[in-house]
């Protein structure tokens, strides 16, 4: 980069950015001296980080930690390899409407039982909470009232998810799009008929618990009993419509058969200590780096410094529940944001035994020491990657604390790329103009 001086500046200004974004709204001032004590409090204005705040998992907020079991003797195999879906989507769906949006929904299946655990950070009505996760799914079908917009409302029909016997997912032959199909009881056949009949170009409402969940439009009668839904779904959007009218089409009962309360003075002792070993070990890092290669180690704790405070943010933003296990990410991710550092100053070492000038020098470290700073750093992430599991790949880890872990740690390597790298050698070539 020809003038390294307006990067410099952008740095600067994220960094102040990230500082007001990650201050505390009061900043404690104790401390005594003989006689003199002082005991004041500096508040700060901030209008931005509020909205943002850190989250908190269940090991660090407290809450409390529930396992349900649904009544699944009553269905076929199909229909319990259908319900396990539809029960996790309805009541992940559930909490998040509760306002719980830090939880943790997971099915488990052993032989014929299937349990649902559920993980509540920071509730504070555990058994409203419980009532709400353990009603059953009703699902309905409503059509239009007389009006010429679909905000005049809906009317129930009578049609169920007791008359659905399925949903599922298809592709439209003309455009390859995904769409849902509906298969209907005996019953429910007459029923839809009858309403298709009456509703051609209108909307048939698709509710469950109350809430709409399609509005597909009746296009002409459908009277064998199979109905498609198109829409510009995504593919995963499409899974997730069919599992919850399969949740409403076999409606299971689930009981409550384990609760166990996890105390807030736990995390609090825990984060205590895990932020004690941070900085020990924060501390030790630095400490090392300015005693080992002095004016340049003091550069690489000015780009950790600014990797915490980007780190912090996008935790803010993202927003990442933090877990102890997820701290433990951050904090081995510390110890790598130098890592790219030590490499790069050791070859500048290199280079500068054989007589070549500073910038010279600086420059050849930063390009030839880029080849083992990017594979370490792509087989961390790869990882990373196995261990968040993304795509809820059976035979790799689903576990929340561990994808906390692997979430800190993957996203802690990509920012220390940008730190590392790009703000260690901005910082030098504007800072240091010689080698000491």
């Amino acid at each position: 980069m020809k003038n390294p001086k307006n990067l410099f500046i952008f740095i600067f200004v994220l960094s102040l950015l990230c500082l007001y974004f990650n201050l505390p709204a009061v900043i404690p001032l104790r401390f005594s001296l003989g006689k003199l004590a002082i005991d004041y409090e500096i508040k700060i204005p901030q209008p931005i980080s509020t909205k943002f705040p850190l989250h908190y998992g269940l090991d660090l907020a407290g809450g409390s930690h529930l396992v349900f079991e649904a009544d699944t003797q009553s269905l076929s195999n199909e229909g319990r390899e259908k319900v396990i879906g539809g029960l996790r989507e309805n009541i992940q769906r559930r909490v998040d409407m509760y306002g719980l949006s830090e939880t943790l929904v997971q099915a488990s299946r052993s032989g014929e039982d299937l349990r649902l655990i559920v993980e509540l950070a920071g509730v504070k009505d555990v058994d409203e909470a419980i009532t709400l996760i353990g009603q059953t799914a009703v699902l309905d079908f409503r059509q239009q009232k007389e009006a010429t917009d679909a905000a005049a409302g809906f009317l129930p029909t009578g049609l169920t998810g007791a008359d659905l016997r399925s949903a599922g997912i298809d592709f439209d032959p003309d455009t390859n799009q995904p769409v849902i199909t509906l298969d209907f009881t005996d019953e429910g056949k007459e029923k839809f008929a009858h309403l298709t009949e009456e509703n051609v170009g209108k909307i048939l409402a698709i509710f469950l618990d109350e809430v709409p969940l399609s509005f597909p439009k009746v296009e002409e009668p459908i009277r064998e009993g199979k109905a498609i839904i198109r829409g510009d779904f995504a593919l995963e959007e499409a899974k997730k419509m069919a599992a919850q009218l399969n949740a409403g089409a076999l409606p299971v009962a689930v009981k409550l058969v384990e609760q166990r309360t996890v105390e807030a003075t736990l995390g609090q002792v825990a984060v205590r200590r895990s932020v004690q070993a941070g900085l020990v070990g924060l501390f030790g890092v630095m400490f090392f780096m300015i005693a080992y290669y002095g004016k340049l180690g003091f550069f690489a704790n000015l780009s950790l410094i600014i990797y915490g405070l980007i780190s912090l943010t996008f935790y803010r933003l993202i927003p990442i529940t933090l877990t102890l296990p997820g701290i433990a990410g951050f904090i081995l991710s510390v110890g790598m944001a130098v890592d790219a550092n030590i490499l790069i100053f050791e070859r500048m070492r290199e280079e500068l035994r054989t007589g070549k000038e500073f910038s010279i020098a600086r420059e050849l470290a930063f390009g030839r020491a880029w080849d083992s700073i990017r594979d370490a750093n792509i087989c961390t992430i790869i990882t990373a990657f196995v261990l968040f599991n993304p795509f809820e790949w059976s035979f790799f880890p689903m576990a929340g604390m561990i994808r906390g872990f692997a979430l800190t740690l993957g996203l802690g390597v990509i920012i220390s790329l940008f730190t590392g790298v790009v703000v260690t050698r901005t910082l030098i070539r504007v800072l240091a103009r010689k080698n000491k």
